[in-house]
């Protein structure tokens, strides 16, 4: 089977065509006639001006140019195709309105549920408890004494069995009796969830 080249080569022979002449008459570089004829297609261009080359040759050695073009087609190495790929778009981040409403609706979402985290928190805890009077160990010395403190808004307060204001803000006063066999005074705070801080202080009573 003959190639391109040969078949070439020998139409130009037999057309008394030199390469320079050929050069001259198909204003083709000679390196590429001489690579045409020898099938070193890396050393061409493209395909498509290849296709160009060869109907000039058909032309000037007297040959039907769609004989060249067959036996190009066949002798042309395939090559792939590369296609350049699509810009990755995907991983590029562009801030949109939409991700401004969707970071709004989380921070309000983060904000809901730290409040609702946090008061979850508060109803299951037991009820802070402090107490101002009386001290530990304290010397009293009437029938009559004034316990204060302060604990939880929601919270009810038992001084001694004895229940027990509450202000707004969680601070109370309550006098409770004292005898003389009084040995400490029990304040008990109690949360709505039924938790419950207890703080009993000893006393020494001296009427």
């Amino acid at each position: 089977m003959r190639s391109l080249g040969n078949t070439i080569k020998d139409k130009r022979k037999l057309e008394s065509i030199s390469l320079s002449d050929l050069e001259r008459e198909t204003k083709i570089r000679k390196d590429f006639l001489e690579a045409i004829e020898e099938g070193t297609w890396e050393k061409l261009p493209e395909y498509p001006v290849v296709q160009g080359f060869v109907r000039s040759i058909a032309h000037v050695v007297n040959t039907d140019e769609e004989l060249f073009l067959a036996l190009l087609r066949r002798d042309y190495p395939k090559k792939d195709i590369r296609i350049a790929p699509k810009p990755d778009v995907k991983n590029k981040f562009i801030w949109s309105p939409k991700w401004t409403l969707l970071a709004g609706v989380l921070f309000v979402s983060l904000i809901i549920i730290g409040y609702l985290g946090y008061q979850y928190k508060q109803f299951v805890s037991p009820p802070q408890l402090v107490i101002t009077n009386p001290k530990e160990d304290e010397v009293l010395t009437k029938d009559v004494y004034t316990v204060e403190g302060k604990t939880s808004p929601d919270a009810t307060v038992i001084i001694n069995n004895q229940p027990t204001l509450i202000n707004d803000d969680g601070s109370f006063t309550e006098e409770v009796e004292i005898s003389k066999e009084t040995k400490e005074i029990d304040i008990k705070a109690t949360s709505r969830a039924g938790k419950v801080t207890e703080i009993k202080r000893k006393v020494t009573v001296e009427l």
